[in-house]
């Protein structure tokens, strides 16, 4: 009878710590993120592969490895709610809390006036270049350079910031989204991350020569105010690759390079892109 108890003990302990383990696996989606949460950062999420993610109830690409992206906007003050579930139904949730930043005020003098007042010709041409943008901001690849971070386009002095509101002749208008640097007509531009070549347009009416590089899962760069490319739609690129040439093209005052950055039609911060580093 006393073999028979213990037996049933030791069987009892087993079968309580097997279940123990079970609910110990199944307890973690084992997610990292990317711990820049300011307004305006592209945050970078990894995951197991098999894993659903969701933000705000919307469902999030992720990549074979893992990989995912999101960001914040500029002006974002609402928590966003980050949801990851297993194959076995295991969910965690997480509040993501955006914060906030102060910007600075830049004003920018000498702008023509056809430039500030474009007339109705030009505004349409302003609308053809905007559905064009919207359109590659669209794409949705599989690319994950952007978990693989990113190195600056050119050297040079920043003179402009994001998030900055500009005055042009003294007339308030919307923010500045990209980080200008100074630089020379003709100065090399390199891929700031592996990516697809989406677009070039060599004049369009306010950002003049501008291409747009994707770097997969929504997130893209667009050079703007380019003199030359020196790659074509459908080219595949690597970090630091030559792509393009600085210029003074479109609405600018002189030869410098406004570098951008898009989770889809977000405008993100590329100063803060800089400072990621790829998750393990």
């Amino acid at each position: 009878m006393a073999k028979q108890c213990s037996l049933l003990l030791t069987l009892t302990f087993i079968a309580s710590l097997l279940a123990t383990q079970e609910v110990s696996a199944k307890t973690s989606t084992q997610t990292q993120l990317s711990e820049q949460f300011f307004q305006g950062a592209l945050i970078v999420g990894k995951t197991a592969p098999e894993n659903k993610v969701m933000l705000n109830g919307k469902v999030i690409k992720v990549s074979l490895n893992g990989d995912y992206a999101l960001g914040f906007s500029r002006d974002e003050k609402n928590n966003s709610e980050l949801t990851i579930i297993s194959p076995s139904g295991v969910i965690e949730k997480q509040i993501l809390k955006p914060l906030k930043r102060e910007y600075n005020i830049q004003r920018v003098e000498g702008i023509a006036k056809s430039i500030m007042n474009p007339n109705k010709k030009a505004n349409i041409r302003v609308r053809e270049d905007n559905k064009k943008i919207k359109a590659a901001r669209k794409i949705d690849s599989n690319l994950i350079a952007f978990a693989q971070g990113f190195i600056a386009p050119i050297e040079g002095v920043i003179t402009g910031v994001y998030g900055s509101q500009r005055y042009y002749n003294g007339v308030p208008k919307w923010p500045h989204y990209g980080l200008d640097y100074a630089g020379d007509t003709g100065d090399a531009v390199k891929a700031p991350a592996d990516g697809t070549v989406l677009m070039f347009v060599s004049d369009m009416f306010y950002s003049g020569g501008t291409m747009i590089i994707d770097h997969g899962h929504g997130v893209s760069s667009t050079f703007l105010h380019l003199s030359a490319s020196y790659v074509s739609v459908g080219d595949k690129v690597s970090k630091g690759q030559l792509v393009a040439a600085v210029g003074a093209s479109g609405r600018a005052t002189g030869p410098h390079l406004d570098w951008r950055i898009n989770w889809f039609n977000m405008r993100l911060d590329p100063a803060l892109v800089l400072k990621l580093k790829p998750l393990k």
